[in-house]
């Protein structure tokens, strides 16, 4: 579902702490709205979080939106307040993201499983009747289980704790004020718009670093083929580090589409095809971390060959998903590019979705 802009369009006169503030509070008090409910949902038995669960889902939202408008236009605010803002938001994020997380890792790699040994109708799957097949599904079962009620009891700690009860002082203390430079007062249109405009910038200048030539065929298999350049430990090259920082240019242009979506949000001007970037990006990083969990439950002492080698079947099943993602935004950025030149970004003119360097999309 597209989020809708969550500042109504202003008036030619808006200053930018107006556009701001009114942006901040209705976000702020979404995020103490939403709050109580979270942590109702989060007080339930482990596992019993959903993903559709309303007051999770909304805090998640407000909290990223708020932690990206601090961001993206952090010369507006008061930096020491904004820093601290960020950082407890960040904190708050990770912590609520781990079960949903985990959750929906444990829906995909038992799922792939399950397809990979289903004898169905039309031709058996490649695992239909393996041995190792249901060992290894409820190995991964049991891990993601056990890290699922982990990261349950760590959220119930920390949600009784004071820092917790701090944010939501600072998020209350929002709605009435947001701590603005004295900048705040210029046009909004002399601040707010460079500045989106650089977040999409930078986005242009990440994508500039993809490697879309390599992404350029669906489930190609060139991450299982080809390790990419990391620095050998001892002679032996790290199969783990070496798909980490491959995949590491991909997550920072996720984060890089959220901070342009939030952005254009804030100028009233929001660009729909963003949110459909986010989505792939977020696809792409769902298939990278179950890859990584296929791989480390494969390495689990005393586990059958049998067992290690469906594992390693489903590992090479998500990382042909995370090339999958890369060809699906292959295919969406040079889309996309057009829509950024409408919102202050001039438009790329190459084929095959690169991106000029930095220095001409200023």
């Amino acid at each position: 579902m597209t989020d809708a802009p969550m500042t109504a369009p202003g008036p030619s006169t808006a200053t930018t702490g107006e556009i701001l503030s009114r942006h901040l509070t209705a976000q702020a008090g979404a995020f103490l709205r939403a709050l109580p409910q979270a942590v109702g949902e989060v007080g339930s038995r482990p596992g019993a979080v959903l993903l559709t669960s309303a007051g999770t889902s909304d805090l998640l939202r407000a909290v990223r939106r708020i932690g990206g408008v601090l961001h993206t236009f952090a010369a507006s605010f008061e930096p020491g307040w904004a820093q601290e803002s960020r950082t407890e938001l960040r904190w708050l994020l990770n912590l609520l993201a781990q079960e949903p997380g985990y959750l929906r890792r444990s829906a995909r790699l038992l799922g792939a499983l399950d397809s990979l040994s289903a004898a169905e109708p039309d031709g058996p799957g490649m695992l239909a009747g393996h041995a190792g097949a249901p060992k290894a599904r409820a190995l991964l079962d049991r891990q993601l289980t056990l890290a699922r009620t982990r990261a349950h009891s760590t959220v119930l700690q920390e949600l009784r704790s004071a820092r917790l009860h701090a944010l939501a002082d600072r998020m209350t203390l929002l709605v009435g004020e947001v701590p603005l430079r004295a900048a705040g007062g210029s046009p909004a249109a002399d601040a707010l718009l460079p500045q989106a405009t650089a977040a999409l910038t930078a986005l242009g200048a990440g994508a500039q670093l993809l490697p879309l030539h390599r992404a350029a065929t669906p489930y190609g298999g060139d991450g299982l083929r080809r390790l990419g350049t990391v620095p050998a430990a001892r002679g032996v090259l790290d199969a783990d580090a070496a798909l980490a920082a491959d995949d590491a240019p991909w997550h920072r242009v996720r984060i890089l589409v959220k901070r342009a979506r939030y952005a254009m949000e804030v100028c009233a001007r929001p660009i729909l095809a963003l949110d459909e970037l986010d989505r792939t990006l977020g696809r792409h990083q769902e298939a990278a971390d179950a890859a990584v969990t296929a791989a480390t439950a494969a390495r689990t002492p005393r586990i059958t060959p049998a067992t290690a080698y469906v594992l390693g079947v489903v590992h090479a099943d998500q990382r042909l998903e995370v090339e999958s993602a890369r060809y699906a935004f292959g295919l969406q950025w040079p889309d996309l590019v057009p829509s950024l030149a409408g919102s202050g970004t001039p438009p790329s003119h190459q084929a095959g979705g690169e991106v000029p360097p930095a220095s001409r999309m200023a």
